[in-house]
């Protein structure tokens, strides 16, 4: 059985090497990858002794513990990471607030502090007493949670910046079991100055010493050089008559396309106008991120800020990136990676970025001007999926043509599923125990 996989990635390296670990045939595989390296959103860059990571700010962590295992085996083992305690902060004017937000009502200005505990309490009362449903919009589930307080002093500024879009346009469906319940016991006791931790599950990540996150991808495809097509794209998909596929006029058994469901109408021909009108329809977001290289010999103890407020400029996340690993800087230097979202399809912002982008995180306070010794900036087009209320019926159409034509959807923007790089992984694996059984079958 030929299997072509589409795109070489961190889903797409993590099936292929665990196809091979099983026994599948490497000769039976071929990986089309556009770009000249692999990595995918994993990448990273390297300028002038600075390393960063292109989409954003990684951390390897993993409810899995043997998937996060075999991710830091695949790039050299234990001693190959660094690992780290995350601290985490929300920058409020000029203070830092403890992340999440609820938990640090304490370190708020007093008048901040007050309307943001009474409408926690309100909103937790209202849902006790009433037993209310949860919101179908975003904005709306905001309030239902947390109170008008946080929303406006945090969650929805914060969001807006994100997103950038209303949030009334966006389903609230994505927050389950991704933003955590902090008992009303912990917020009073938070506000009154008793430290309580609200987001613990990440507490310690690891991260690779040497290169970046991308050394875990390219550990991942140490063992599959040979089978990459590298400065490939995958540009024309043709269903074969015995069932199978034509990737570039080479015919496979199967394929597993780890492209975004967006860019599949553009490669399949004669797909049905109504499945590529979903595709297309499918809402993501772009990222911006600026390495900014500093003339500065330690960072304070923190691993990334939030930005939430418009006045702080456009960043909305600052990863003190050098913290990560001692290896990411030059001696005697340090460096922030700042990440800037843009909505999928748009342009990328223009050379002003660069500009309000260091204004606002000198106006917060984070550095000074003098300090910077340069700007690199990399743009990704696919960065966040956007859940519009229109996402679970433009998928579920999408989803059910792959499956009715034997393409296998694979990784975050493959499928529509919001998976960091650990989960990825471990849905990579469960396809390739799915092959595995289609190849014994025959």
């Amino acid at each position: 059985m030929k299997i072509a996989i589409l795109g070489a990635g961190v889903s797409g390296l993590a099936l292929a090497r665990t196809l091979g670990e099983r026994g599948f045939p490497l000769a039976d595989l071929t990986l089309f990858e556009a770009d000249g390296v692999v990595g995918g959103l994993c990448r990273s860059k390297s300028v002038d002794g600075f390393t960063y990571d292109v989409s954003g700010g990684h951390i390897l962590f993993s409810k899995d513990r043997a998937v996060m295992q075999w991710m830091k085996d695949c790039a050299g083992g234990d001693e190959a990471f660094v690992q780290r305690e995350r601290h985490t902060k929300i920058r409020f004017g000029n203070r830092f607030v403890h992340y999440p937000f609820e938990n640090g009502l304490g370190d708020l200005p007093e008048q901040p502090k007050f309307e943001c505990l009474q409408g926690y309490v309100q909103a937790w009362h209202l849902r006790d007493k009433y037993a209310t449903q949860a919101p179908g919009d975003f904005k709306g589930w905001i309030r239902w949670r947390f109170g008008d307080g946080i929303a406006r002093h945090f969650m929805d500024p914060y969001n807006e910046k994100i997103w950038k879009r209303p949030l009334e346009e966006i389903s609230s469906a994505w927050v389950a079991g991704r933003v955590p319940d902090a008992p009303i016991d912990d917020v009073l006791k938070a506000a009154i100055g008793v430290r309580t931790e609200g987001y613990t599950h990440q507490s310690i990540f690891f991260y690779p010493r040497r290169g970046g996150f991308q050394a875990i991808t390219d550990g991942i495809a140490s063992s599959l050089r040979e089978r990459i097509r590298l400065s490939t794209p995958a540009t024309d998909l043709v269903r074969a008559r015995d069932g199978g596929w034509r990737v570039n006029g080479e015919p496979f058994d199967r394929v597993v396309s780890t492209l975004p469901l967006n860019a599949l109408p553009e490669v399949v021909r004669e797909m049905p106008a109504d499945v590529a009108e979903a595709m297309r329809g499918l809402a993501y977001n772009s990222i911006a991120t600026l390495l900014v290289a500093l003339d500065r010999p330690a960072h304070p103890d923190l691993s990334w800020i939030y930005l939430p407020h418009h006045e702080q400029g456009p960043v909305n996340r600052v990863t003190y990136m050098s913290n990560y690993s001692p290896e990411l800087a030059p001696a005697g230097k340090t460096s922030f990676l700042c990440e800037v979202t843009f909505p999928g399809g748009a342009p990328a912002p223009g050379p002003e970025l660069e500009r309000e982008a260091i204004a606002g995180i000198e106006g917060a306070g984070l550095l000074r001007r003098e300090e910077i010794l340069f700007v690199d900036r990399s743009v990704c087009r696919y960065a966040y999926i956007v859940y519009d209320h229109q996402l679970f019926a433009r998928r579920g159409v999408a989803l059910e043509w792959c499956a009715t034509n034997g393409v296998v959807p694979l990784g975050r923007f493959g499928r529509y599923d919001y998976f960091n790089s650990d989960q990825c992984v471990i849905a990579a694996r469960g396809v390739a125990e799915e092959l595995l059984d289609r190849a014994r079958v025959g």
